[in-house]
């Protein structure tokens, strides 16, 4: 045999088994689409013999169509003209299994005219691969949708801090749209100044979470219109490895919580004064008894032993100091009984202006208002109210001494009068109670942050020790929610201040029931 013959002949044998040895099933066709050959892949995947192949088309085997795919979907085409290598993405249905995908790769082998001969195409099966993407799709859809939907505000930014995502959420809380974000605003304008830098330092350090976690912490955010909004965040750095390529933080608005947070303190904080002021009713109660007794027999031995001493004895001064002191006592004790409520209420019908004239006239001192304006803005109107005359004179006359103590008897007290209809609770539209009010204002020091919340504690005095026993706004207090009234501070300021009574009309100007 020729040498040139046995080097074709090994040429070929080599070729063959190199073919043969492909990992992935291939095919050597024809330019006219004739399979010429099979590897042993391609016949152990479809369970078919050469013979079963060899001298068919592959759209015959593939598709049982004697027609050519289309020139548009068929790469072999494409690799005949441009004699270049071409892929294609095929869904096939095997009869008995499910789907299946495809990627087919053909490769053209030319002749030494630089001509198509052959063309081997390999199929590699990424059915797994596209099940992977149909779930990937699936979650990153869901997980778009989750973001978009979420209740909570999701903003994402880049290391230089400009926004990438922002969820409807974060459009409200922000003021900004995701649109206007990207354009206008980076992460740091969401922060006061300085405090994303803070939130920066927290999360590259391992001492709040872990390295690349915050949990959740309190701060501030501030929206488009240049508000401070309090929110809850959770933040996190996006790493790529070692590197860090993002943030992303989720905001939960605080304002109603904290709104709700302070409603609760302020009824519970109600709920202990009266809980207080109710045990030390009856405290008050029992001291006030206990001490009556032997304050009456101090009083009357003490006043005989007066009248029985000449005024230029060297007790009579003595004497007198013990009486005058345990009157302040006995004025103490008839105090702390009004406090307690131990005095029986005779309740009448009786206008409001009518009890703030009669309560001026009964101030014993009037040298107080020598140099006090008293300015009366009272109502043309009747407001008829129900209540206890001498209790209401109390508190009237009670609020007016401390207006004059705190101006230090100069200045101008303003006593107003008016009234309107409120809507009663859980009450129709045309269902309104009637309230007539008293304002009692001076321009005196105010009151203080520290005192405003004690004023009304029993016992509590802002005056020197001596002249306040520090009941009188208590007793007041307790007096006008006996009867169904309420009191409080307006307003105050170094300016001065305005208190405020609120009592129930229980009748209008014709006399008719409310």
């Amino acid at each position: 045999m020729a040498r040139g013959a046995d080097e074709k002949s090994t040429g070929i044998d080599w070729r063959s088994r190199v073919f043969d040895s492909l990992s992935l099933p291939a095919l050597i066709l024809e330019a006219n689409r004739v399979v010429l050959d099979a590897n042993k892949s391609f016949l152990m995947q479809y369970g078919i013999s050469k013979d079963g192949i060899i001298g068919q088309t592959c759209h015959e085997f593939f598709y049982q169509s004697e027609d050519p795919c289309p020139y548009e979907t068929c790469p072999l085409s494409k690799v005949l003209k441009e004699k270049t290598g071409q892929t294609i993405l095929r869904c096939v249905k095997i009869p008995g299994s499910k789907e299946k995908w495809e990627d087919r790769i053909f490769s053209p082998i030319l002749d030494d005219a630089g001509k198509v001969q052959y063309i081997i195409e390999k199929i590699r099966d990424v059915t797994h691969i596209k099940r992977l993407e149909r779930e990937l799709s699936g979650i990153k859809v869901f997980m778009e949708k989750f973001v978009q939907s979420s209740m909570s505000a999701i903003v994402a930014a880049d290391r230089r801090g400009r926004i990438l995502l922002m969820n409807p959420a974060a459009e409200e809380l922000t003021g900004y749209t995701f649109p206007e974000a990207r354009r206008r605003v980076t992460v740091r304008d969401l922060y006061p100044p300085g405090q994303a830098k803070e939130i920066m330092a927290k999360l590259r350090s391992e001492a709040f979470g872990g390295k690349g976690r915050l949990p959740c912490s309190q701060t501030i955010l501030v929206n488009a219109q240049g508000e401070e909004i309090p929110v809850e965040l959770t933040a996190a750095i996006i790493y790529e490895g070692e590197k860090e390529v993002a943030t992303m933080g989720i905001f939960n608005d605080l304002r109603e919580k904290i709104a709700q947070e302070e409603k609760i303190k302020e009824v519970l904080m109600r709920a202990a004064k009266a809980e207080k002021m109710a045990s030390l009713g009856q405290l008050a109660a029992g001291v006030a008894h206990e001490i009556n007794n032997p304050l009456t027999g101090i009083l009357l031995y003490g006043g005989l032993l007066l009248e029985d001493l000449r005024s230029d004895h060297p007790w009579h001064q003595d004497l007198q100091s013990i009486i005058d002191d345990a009157n302040q006592c006995r004025n103490i004790v008839k105090s702390l009984l009004a406090y307690s409520r131990q005095t029986s209420a005779n309740k009448e019908i009786i206008d409001l202006n009518d009890l703030v004239e009669q309560s001026l006239s009964l101030i014993r001192d009037q040298s107080l208002f020598i140099n006090i304006e008293v300015v009366k803005k009272l109502s043309d109107e009747k407001m008829l109210i129900r209540v206890d005359r001498s209790q209401l004179n109390q508190v009237i006359i009670n609020l007016v001494i401390n207006a004059v103590d705190a101006m230090e008897r100069k200045g101008t007290l303003t006593l107003k009068t008016y009234w309107h209809l409120r809507k009663k609770k859980g009450a129709g539209k045309k269902e309104a109670a009637g309230f007539a009010y008293l304002e009692v204002a001076d321009t005196g020091c105010g009151i203080s942050a520290e005192n405003l919340s004690r004023i009304f504690d029993p016992f509590f005095t802002t005056k020197e020790l001596g002249k306040g026993t520090g009941l009188g706004l208590s007793t007041a207090y307790g007096i006008i929610h006996e009867n169904g009234g309420t009191i409080w501070v307006k307003e105050t300021s170094p300016k001065g201040s305005t208190f405020i009574v609120e009592l129930p009309l229980c009748q209008d100007a014709n006399g008719h029931e409310l």
